[in-house]
């Protein structure tokens, strides 16, 4: 018996969950203070809005599982998803009424074994 399409969105789901949470940490350690986690509105989200020194970064956690055929998930972030993601900063920077705060966009890019545990994390710096 296959896997049925919802069985294939929740493994999805928490494999984004895991990319994210490990994404969180590892920023952490670096030093970043997270502000926002899945912040959405109805265009879209941003998965992690931090702090690093005097800048706010907003980062998108990419992540692949197994066999990278269809490569690697920096490669992943396409000029659609950039597009959505500054827009999204802009509206959240609207929003929390941040004017004049110097911001970044960076990515990090996860790879999970298929028990989920994490094979490597990297951390692209103004990355768009």
């Amino acid at each position: 018996m296959s896997p049925s399409p919802d069985d294939k969105k929740d493994t999805r789901k928490l494999k984004g969950a895991l990319a994210e949470a490990a994404a969180a940490t590892f920023l952490m350690e670096k030093g970043y203070r997270i502000v926002e986690q899945n912040w959405r509105n109805r265009t879209g989200e941003i998965d992690i809005i931090g702090e690093y020194k005097d800048m706010l970064v907003f980062i998108e956690v990419r992540s692949r599982s197994g066999n990278l055929a269809f490569g690697t998930p920096s490669e992943s972030v396409n000029q659609r998803k950039i597009n959505q993601v500054r827009s999204m900063a802009e509206q959240y920077l609207h929003f929390k009424k941040h004017y004049d705060v110097p911001i970044r966009f960076d990515v990090v890019a996860v790879i999970l074994n298929s028990d989920m545990s994490v094979t490597s994390i990297e951390h692209i710096e103004q990355a768009f």
